[in-house]
């Protein structure tokens, strides 16, 4: 959530910010009129008073007519202020000044590339051919358990899967980061602090109890880890290496992706999230770092990727500015998305109230930033696809071989 007074005092910045991430830019005309009107009633209410606290015991009629304007004045009061919460909650995150100013996935600008395409000399599988022909995915018993989406791992597979998961959680720790088994069951606070709410409502999954929703990443209920605490400046930064199952409903993406383990409801994720001082520049080599770590992540697992610099349209309410690294699917024909490393400056700490102490002594809002390290089964269309053979057989890439127990998965005659 941005500062209100930095809205008022920016208006047409964050109009601008808010029409280029293809949102209503009258909503910020909308919130200074109320932010307006508020102060005003705010200073009729607080004058009353002052008069009222004046009065002494003799002035019984002067008192009466008094709590009467002030209720009425109260009266009109909450339910502006209750609108423009509402309001204030739409608004969205300025972008830097480097993001690209464009509609939609057409206008992102590709920065970074890196591998060889493979050059099949057969024709190649998708990995939901490979893994039906492996025995290693079953899409079929997954769809009549689960619904639409649904899948088994199995044989390799779960060990392709867990490995890579591993290895990644292993590699971040190597890096100082924290590890932490995030909790999946998160109250409606922690995504309207993480900014999902109010924009992915619908993209979320709530269970029976009013409160209780499935949490579709670790970085929401990881960026509700400080809520309402105030950290120290020595203390940070706080790197964190979080491991979570993650549930998405997809609502938005009705016959995008429908074959294969590319797009679906659940899956795991081991989320990179950092918590530190409110500094523009650490905050472009925070992007820098965590974007690092996720290329040596797709560099060793051998499989070629791009990086994007994201445009207005296309990067989501909360963010500053993000990356989305995209690795190349065979099957797919194309690149795709596998880590999204973003800027939130302090866009989810005003909404969850976390605080460090300054050396300066100041209490200062901190800065939070998140990356994908690797999540699963989606990585695995990537290695499925790059590493398989003529044969149908796949090579399992040389750092996961230790896990999956084997340097080639080969086709078996699945029950």
């Amino acid at each position: 959530m941005l500062n209100l007074k930095y809205i008022l005092e920016n208006k047409e910045k964050v109009k601008e910010a808010t029409k280029n991430k293809n949102l209503d830019p009258t909503l910020v005309d909308k919130l200074v009129e109320l932010a307006e009107a508020k102060k005003g009633l705010q200073r009729q209410i607080e004058d009353l008073r002052a008069k009222k606290n004046k009065l002494t015991r003799s002035d019984q009629e002067k008192a009466k007519k008094l709590k009467k304007q002030l209720k009425e004045l109260e009266t009109k009061y909450r339910p502006i202020l209750n609108e423009l919460e509402i309001i204030w909650s739409h608004i969205p995150n300025v972008i830097a000044e480097d993001v690209p100013i464009g509609k939609d996935e057409s206008d992102n600008q590709v920065i970074g590339e890196w591998g060889e395409i493979p050059k099949f000399d057969f024709q190649p599988q998708t990995h939901d051919q490979l893994g039906q022909m492996l025995d290693i995915i079953d899409l079929q018993r997954g769809a009549k358990v689960s619904g639409f989406r649904g899948y088994f791992l199995k044989n390799e597979g779960v060990f392709l899967h867990l490995g890579v998961l591993f290895y990644a959680l292993q590699k971040l720790i190597k890096k100082g980061f924290i590890p932490i088994v995030a909790p999946a069951l998160v109250k409606e606070f922690v995504l309207f602090g993480s900014g999902q709410f109010p924009w992915g409502k619908g993209e979320t999954y709530q269970l029976n109890d009013k409160d209780t929703f499935l949490a579709g990443t670790a970085e929401q209920p990881m960026m509700a880890y400080f809520s309402q605490e105030t950290l120290h400046q020595e203390d940070l930064p706080v790197k964190f290496a979080a491991f979570s199952p993650c549930y998405r409903r997809e609502a938005g993406s009705y016959g995008k992706d429908t074959r294969g383990v590319y797009r679906v409801h659940e899956f795991m994720k081991i989320e990179q999230l950092v918590i530190d001082v409110a500094d523009k520049k650490k905050a472009e080599q925070w992007l820098e770092e965590l974007r690092r770590n996720s290329e040596e992540l797709l560099q060793e697992l051998g499989i070629p990727y791009r990086v994007l610099l994201m445009c207005s349209g296309d990067m989501g309410e909360p963010h500053y500015k993000k990356y989305d690294i995209e690795a190349w699917m065979p099957g797919r024909g194309k690149y795709g998305e596998t880590m999204s490393d973003s800027i939130m400056t302090d866009f989810q700490t005003r909404r969850l109230k976390i605080y460090y102490r300054a050396k300066d002594g100041r209490k200062k809002l901190a800065y939070s930033f998140n990356n994908t390290a690797i999540a699963s089964p989606r990585i695995l269309v990537a290695i499925l696809e790059n590493y398989q053979q003529a044969d149908g057989s796949v090579r399992v890439p040389e750092v996961l071989q230790s896990f999956v127990g084997t340097k080639v998965i080969h086709p078996r005659r699945s029950l």
